[in-house]
C-alpha cells in the first residue's frame, strides 16, 4: 500500500493479462476443488481441469445455484460438501437465513475488503464506525477485518441501539462508517438535531441500494460514499471508489452474466444473472450463481481502474429478495403462515420510501379471524426471516391469483 488512490498496482492492470493471469489459476482451483470437496467432485466429476483455461471452456461447466444451498446442507451438512478442510479448522462459521452456513477461511482479510476500504478512502489511522452485524452474519466481520488490513481502528458498533451508537461517536470521532446508508442519513439526521459536529467523512455502504437521492444527501452533509456489493458466501464482488462509474469486479474473482435459468453468458450491456468463481482455497465454489441481476458495463471506469464493471445490483433472478443485507425467500414466508395457520394466500411486499426497506405482509383472511392475528403474524415473520414486517389483513380474494409470494416493488434511481 502506498498514498496512492489504488489500494496495488493490479488494479491499473493490463485487461488482457489480468484475465490471463485468472485462467492460469483456474484450473488448479478446479482440480482442488475436485479433490477435496465431494459435491463438487460430483457435479465437476467429467470436466478436465486443464482444460478450462477461457471463458468459453468455463461456461461448459455445470452452474451451482445459490438456491441449492439450503437442501444441499440439510443433506451433507453442515456446507453440502462443498468445503476442502474441517469445520474445525475454520476462523468463524456465519448462519444467513435459509438457513446457509457459510465457512470462513483463516487469513487476516479473508472476504478481500481492503481493497474495497482502500478505494472508498479508508488509510491507516482512521476509526471505523462499523454497523453491520456481528451476530451469526457475516457482514460486520467482513467490513471489520477489511478495515483492520489497511490499518484503521474499528469501532464494532452492529446494528440498532441508535442513541448508544451516537454516544460512542460523539466521544470517539470517528471519520468513516460501515454499513447501510439509510442508516448513515439517520445518525447524521439524529447528530445535526442535537446540534453535534460530524466527524464522519467517508463511507463504504453495503445492504441495500444506495439511490442517487440518498447518494446526494449524504454527499450534502459531507460524506463521502463508497458502496460494495458482497454476498455471504462469496464475499466482496464489486466496489466502488468516490470516481467510479459502475462497479469494478474484483481482481481475485471471474464473474460472468448469464440469462437466468441457464448457465449461457449473455452479451455485454444485458441483463442477467451474476455467476461468480472464487478461488477461495476452503470453499472453492465454481460458476456459483447468486441468484442477483446485474450487467457489464463497457469500457473502464473513470477512475482508472482496468477491471470489468458491473452496473450494481439490479434486483434477483427470483422471487428471493435481499432486504437490509438479508436474503428473504418464499419458503420464510410459507414458515410464518404455518406457523399461524388459517392463512391461504399472502403476499410480502417491499418498497424503500425514502430509501429505506419497508416490508408489509399482506394476508387473506375472514374478518371474523382477525383478532389478534396481525400481531402473531408480525412475530411470526421475524422468527422465520429475522426481519420486521407489518401485518395487513385482506379479504379473501383481494391478492392478485398470480402465484408471487414477494413482491419487489422499490423503486432505485
Amino acid at each position: 500500500m502506498t498514498d496512492s488512490i489504488y489500494y496495488d498496482d493490479r488494479e491499473t492492470m493490463d485487461p488482457e493479462r489480468r484475465e490471463a493471469g485468472l485462467f492460469a489459476r483456474l484450473p488448479a482451483q478446479i482440480a482442488l476443488a475436485k479433490a477435496k470437496a465431494p459435491a463438487l467432485a460430483r457435479l465437476l466429476a467429467e470436466v478436465d481441469a486443464p482444460a478450462i483455461r477461457d471463458r468459453a471452456a468455463l461456461a461448459a461447466l455445470p452452474v451451482l445455484r445459490k438456491s441449492e444451498l439450503t437442501p444441499l446442507q440439510a443433506a451433507e451438512p453442515p456446507f453440502g460438501g462443498l468445503n476442502t478442510v474441517a469445520p474445525g479448522r475454520l476462523d468463524h462459521i456465519f448462519m444467513s437465513p435459509g438457513p446457509i452456513y457459510d465457512p470462513q477461511e483463516a487469513g487476516t482479510d479473508p472476504f478481500r475488503f481492503a481493497r474495497a476500504c482502500w478505494a472508498a478512502g479508508f488509510r491507516p489511522g482512521d476509526i471505523v464506525h462499523n454497523t453491520l452485524s456481528y451476530h451469526f452474519t457475516p457482514g460486520g466481520w467482513m467490513f471489520d477485518t477489511g478495515a483492520r488490513t489497511i490499518g484503521c481502528a474499528v469501532i464494532p458498533a452492529g446494528g440498532g441501539n441508535t442513541d448508544q451508537q451516537l454516544a460512542a461517536i460523539a466521544q470517539l470521532k470517528p471519520t468513516a462508517f460501515t454499513g447501510m446508508p439509510s442508516f448513515l442519513k439517520l445518525l447524521l439526521e439524529r447528530q445535526e438535531e442535537a446540534g453535534q459536529a460530524p466527524s464522519i467523512v467517508k463511507a463504504l455502504v453495503s445492504g441495500e441500494a444506495l439511490t442517487q437521492a440518498l447518494r446526494q444527501d449524504l454527499d450534502r452533509r459531507g460524506v463521502v460514499v463508497g458502496q460494495v456489493y458482497v454476498t455471504a458466501d462469496l464475499g466482496q464482488i464489486a466496489y466502488e471508489g468516490p470516481t467510479s462509474e459502475g462497479m469494478v469486479v474484483d481482481e481475485d474473482l471471474i464473474v460472468e452474466i448469464v440469462r437466468p435459468g441457464t448457465g449461457d453468458p449473455v452479451p455485454e450491456g444485458e441483463i442477467g444473472e451474476v455467476v461468480v468463481t472464487t478461488f477461495n482455497g476452503t470453499y472453492p465454489l465454481i460458476r456459483f450463481a447468486t441468484g442477483d441481476l446485474s450487467a457489464f458495463m463497457p469500457g473502464t471506469s473513470p477512475c482508472g481502474r482496468t477491471g470489468m464493471r458491473l452496473r450494481g445490483w439490479l434486483g434477483r433472478a427470483n422471487q428471493t429478495t435481499k432486504i437490509r443485507g438479508m436474503f428473504v425467500h418464499p419458503g420464510q414466508v410459507a414458515q410464518a403462515l404455518k406457523a399461524v395457520g388459517g392463512i391461504s394466500r399472502a403476499r410480502l411486499v417491499v418498497t424503500n420510501p425514502d430509501g429505506r426497506d419497508t416490508l408489509v405482509l399482506r394476508c387473506e383472511v375472514p374478518q371474523t379471524d382477525a383478532d389478534g392475528l396481525a400481531g402473531r403474524l408480525a412475530d411470526a415473520f421475524r422468527t422465520a426471516a429475522n426481519l420486521r414486517a407489518e401485518v395487513e389483513l385482506v379479504n379473501p380474494g383481494a391478492l392478485p391469483a398470480d402465484g408471487k409470494v414477494i413482491e419487489d416493488a422499490r423503486v432505485f434511481d
